[in-house]
């Protein structure tokens, strides 16, 4: 118990951990969102006929 109470300090150093973990993980699922929309532009752009670029072939 000694170890988690950390001399008086474990709730400041034990809910630091936890912000970052958050912090970690939102930044994560950002990521993962806008990796996601970002395929799916690159889809829909393939998609569409007339696009500009599309006439160079």
């Amino acid at each position: 118990m000694e170890w988690l109470s950390m001399g008086g300090y474990g709730f400041y150093v034990w809910s630091s951990y936890g912000v970052t973990a958050l912090a970690i993980a939102a930044e994560l699922a950002w990521l993962r969102r806008q990796r996601r929309d970002a395929w799916q532009r690159v889809a829909d752009m393939r998609a569409e006929p007339g696009r500009a670029g599309e006439e160079n072939r």
